[in-house]
């Protein structure tokens, strides 16, 4: 599957906020995406409380995977962005 590795953006990390725009883009994008920290078990991206089951803080590294590209790109994206700003 198609990943990603990016750097977490928002300046709290994944939490409530960051983690339930990305699950919203995900569940939008209605293919299947997941999020992982690396060598760790990948989550269901369109899960907010999943996302934040990782405590990746900000500047950890992530990686996304998606069958399809162009979702994979518009989640890294978010990822990368200060949500929280």
């Amino acid at each position: 599957m198609p990943s990603k590795n990016v750097i977490v953006g928002s300046a709290v990390g994944l939490h409530a906020r960051p983690a339930a725009l990305i699950a919203q883009a995900a569940v939008e994008a209605g293919v299947p995406v997941t999020i992982a920290v690396p060598g760790g078990t990948p989550v269901d991206a369109g899960s907010a409380m999943m996302i934040m089951t990782l405590g990746a803080k900000a500047g950890a590294e992530v990686v996304v995977e998606s069958e399809d590209e162009a979702v994979l790109a518009k989640i890294a994206d978010l990822v990368e962005q200060d949500l929280d700003s």
